[in-house]
């Protein structure tokens, strides 16, 4: 079998989000959410990007059974077919769920705390985009410690 591993994995992960409103998707993700922003180009007009920095990103894959549960543990609607949804770790659950309802996006699950050891809240976030707050109430190597967390790899064994 044939090698197809890049020789170095990507150095940065990127969500392109669509937005027919930018001036409140803008506010949203860099004023309410703070996502500090990059130069980034464009011509003029209407042609316009903004690129806001995460220090750091993940690829989150799941089965559809798996999204379900998700959903059923933060008590939040299932979206119907498959969904690209925005997860973002926060200091405090609490207070982004604040700053998002004052800017006007609709709570979809308040603040909950999870059997993972986190606290999740998720909003309707712009065009469409559902965002889940998260807050990590332990550090990966305690929860690597308890039953259920492992890698797909040694799941299947």
């Amino acid at each position: 079998m044939m090698d197809m591993t890049l020789s170095q994995p990507p150095k940065q992960l990127r969500l392109i989000i669509e937005t027919d409103d930018f001036d409140s998707a803008l506010r949203f993700y860099r004023d309410v959410l703070g996502l500090p922003e990059q130069p980034a180009f464009a011509t003029d007009g209407e042609d316009r990007v903004a690129i806001l920095n995460i220090a750091t990103a993940t690829i989150e894959l799941a089965t559809p059974t798996h999204v379900r549960n998700i959903d059923a543990i933060e008590d939040a609607p299932s979206s119907q077919g498959p969904t690209l949804r925005i997860a973002l770790e926060v200091d405090n659950t609490e207070a982004a769920m604040t700053s998002a309802e004052e800017f006007g996006l609709e709570v979809l699950a308040p603040p909950r705390r999870t059997p993972f050891e986190t606290i999740n809240g998720r909003v309707q976030g712009p065009d469409g985009w559902q965002v889940t707050f998260f807050q990590e109430l332990e550090t990966l190597q305690e929860r690597t410690k308890r039953k259920g967390f492992t890698t797909d790899v040694d799941r299947a064994r």
